[in-house]
């Protein structure tokens, strides 16, 4: 019994031995007690000034932290000569508001990149602050109107334009047949207000702005078979481009034959059997304007096919009442036997009958 009581007190003295440890540990552990402040100087006694801090050197954080502010300085600094955009809507007030709905009068008047871009209205018209002292008024100090009875030269214009859009085909602008023409850039496009969903163009969509030159090809897609033009699944610069090509008549392809093949591929070839005029040029019999025959042929059949194929086989007399005619003309159609006029690849279809 005193066994059991004697190891019973050695236990509980070494407990306590060991929370005394601990309690000493955290004690010794905690942190030292702040000191008291200094007695504040009287305030008849200036403090001592601290030493200035040495200049940093200006490192690339600093100068990329500087860089939106000068290209916006320099964005909305105007060069001597140009009196800003602000100027011109004091009296131009219905055109600047119009323009400031166009993507071009966005970009210039609120989200200008450049030095260029800031300048408004006088990146295309020029310098206005002559055309402000001398009162306004047409004709005054000199800038480019783009107006009909501009005098200024047409060169000198589409100038103007080209200082910005030069890339993609406009590289082939000088010498295209419409440069040659003296065709404008205002011709097409209307910068001043939003007509057309895209491209700022001078009508509606690209067949009306076309057409108010090219009046016959625009007659031509009345006709009864033309291509989707009126329905909207194609654009005149589908096939060509009016900036300028490598080819003739503006096409966007190395020939007329490529401008076809990017849709009507299954025409392409090569076939065993080659029809020559197909080869050729698919404009030997198809009008791609437009045309009142099926297929936008420039003759209906058989008229189409008898300027290269004379009687020799059978009768091929158009619209004829003999029995010949009748037999193998039928409806007026050599291509109901000879289906496959663009080519075949049957071993027995050199007569593009299979």
């Amino acid at each position: 019994m005193d066994r059991k009581a004697s190891v019973a007190l050695a236990v509980s003295a070494a407990a306590v031995l060991l929370i005394a440890g601990i309690l000493l540990g955290l004690v010794s552990s905690a942190p030292a007690q702040k000191a008291p402040n200094a007695p504040t100087q009287p305030s008849d006694v200036p403090a001592p000034k601290a030493p200035d801090a040495p200049a940093q050197p200006s490192g690339p954080s600093t100068q990329k932290a500087d860089a939106p502010a000068a290209k916006a300085a320099d964005a909305t600094a105007l060069p001597p000569g140009y009196v800003g955009a602000e100027t011109c809507k004091a009296c131009h007030a219905e055109a600047y508001d119009k323009f400031a709905r166009t993507r071009m009068g966005r970009l210039f008047l609120h989200q200008a990149r450049n030095a260029q871009e800031a300048s408004g209205c006088e990146n295309c018209h020029g310098p206005g602050q002559a055309h402000v002292e001398a009162g306004g008024g047409k004709g005054k100090g000199g800038l480019i109107t783009f107006a009909k009875n501009d005098p200024t030269p047409i060169d000198q214009r589409n100038k103007v334009c080209l200082s910005c859009h030069t890339k993609r085909g406009r590289i082939f602008w000088q010498g295209s047949s419409h440069e040659s023409r003296d065709v404008t850039c205002t011709n097409c496009h209307k910068v001043m207000e939003d007509i057309s969903p895209k491209n700022q163009l001078a009508k509606v969509d690209e067949l009306d702005t076309c057409g108010a030159c090219h009046l016959q090809k625009r007659a031509q897609q009345m006709r009864s078979s033309h291509m989707p033009l009126r329905e909207g699944k194609m654009r005149c610069t589908s096939c060509h481009d009016p900036h300028g090509t490598t080819t003739e008549s503006l096409l966007r392809e190395a020939s007329l034959n490529q401008s076809c093949f990017t849709c009507h591929a299954e025409k392409r070839g090569p076939f065993l059997w080659q029809h020559p005029p197909v080869v050729e040029s698919c404009t030997n019999c198809h009008d791609p304007h437009g045309s009142n025959h099926d297929n936008m042929l420039k003759i209906a059949q058989p008229r189409l096919c008898q300027q290269c194929h004379i009687e020799t086989q059978h009768p091929t007399k158009p619209y004829g009442r003999d029995t010949g005619s009748l037999k193998f003309v039928l409806g007026s159609s050599c291509t109901n036997c000879h289906s496959n006029i663009h080519g075949s690849n049957h071993p027995a279809g050199f007569a593009f009958t299979r």
